[in-house]
């Protein structure tokens, strides 16, 4: 509780919902549980909608056996980055809407990411929305890569030399690298395998003049044949690296939580 004057203002604890195109996974804070947070996926039942599958898991999940009032919902849906400067919160729905396909109908939403110079936007189907605000008095959207990138990007400020980054997840790859608290690149690549990694990765890496001998390349996040794609990208980098959130993160109990994303990790260390 924190106290001004003789006003008494109460921090109720807040549920953070990560939601996936076919991932549903539920987080917060407890001080009784041995990592101090309650982490709980929900296994999706195919061809019923995210939303059907919110509603079902609001009445079935364990963590949600108790009365959340706030809530903070993940999402990972297509992304665009717009530098502060130009962004035109009037526009947004046509910048998006001309610049993502499949997305028609769905409500756009943005996040200023201050310390990275942009406007993150992304969408919600209007039916998640719903479900999501009629449970939860106290409501807050944004992207399940934000608390990654802007980790990442203090990260990028170890040394001298040009660092790409590479998140997998949700059968995804996001590649980034940064410039002065900016983006110097950031794109999205569906991936199945290994070959099909190192093909983008490397790709990004040419257009970006990265040298093989010198700059880093930095692995994060579930990711299949990650033995195989660490020995193809050796082939023709010197500086391949993974990142192991126990160590990155002092052995933090939380990175002990079996199966849990990265991004949440990063999200409760570290914030958005």
């Amino acid at each position: 509780m924190q106290a001004t004057g003789n006003n008494s203002i109460i921090k109720r604890p807040r549920l953070t919902i990560r939601i996936g195109q076919n991932s549903l996974s539920f987080a917060a804070i407890d001080s009784n549980v041995e990592n101090q947070i309650i982490y709980e996926p929900y296994i999706i039942k195919s061809g019923v909608s995210i939303a059907a599958n919110l509603r079902e898991a609001l009445k079935a999940a364990d963590i949600l056996s108790v009365t959340w009032y706030r809530a903070l919902v993940l999402l990972d849906s297509p992304v665009i980055l717009i530098p502060i400067e130009e962004f035109d919160e009037a526009q947004k729905d046509v910048i998006y809407n001309h610049s993502i396909t499949g997305q028609e109908g769905a409500v756009v939403l943005s996040s200023v990411i201050p310390m990275l110079n942009c406007v993150a936007l992304y969408s919600i189907s209007k039916d998640l929305k719903t479900v999501v605000e009629d449970n939860f008095g106290d409501v807050c959207f944004s992207h399940v890569c934000i608390p990654v990138w802007t980790h990442l990007n203090r990260r990028s400020y170890t040394g001298s030399n040009n660092k790409l980054f590479c998140y997998f997840h949700d059968k995804k790859l996001d590649v980034f690298s940064f410039r002065q608290n900016r983006f110097k690149f950031s794109n999205s690549f569906k991936v199945k395998h290994a070959h099909d990694a190192s093909y983008f990765i490397l790709y990004v890496w040419q257009q970006l003049s990265f040298n093989s001998k010198t700059d880093e390349l930095h692995l994060v996040g579930d990711f299949a044949e990650r033995e195989q794609l660490v020995e193809e990208l050796r082939e023709y980098l010197k500086n391949v690296y993974i990142i192991n959130p126990t160590a990155e993160f002092n052995r933090a109990s939380i990175t002990q939580i079996k199966g849990i994303p990265y991004d949440i990790v990063t999200l409760f260390i570290k914030g958005r």
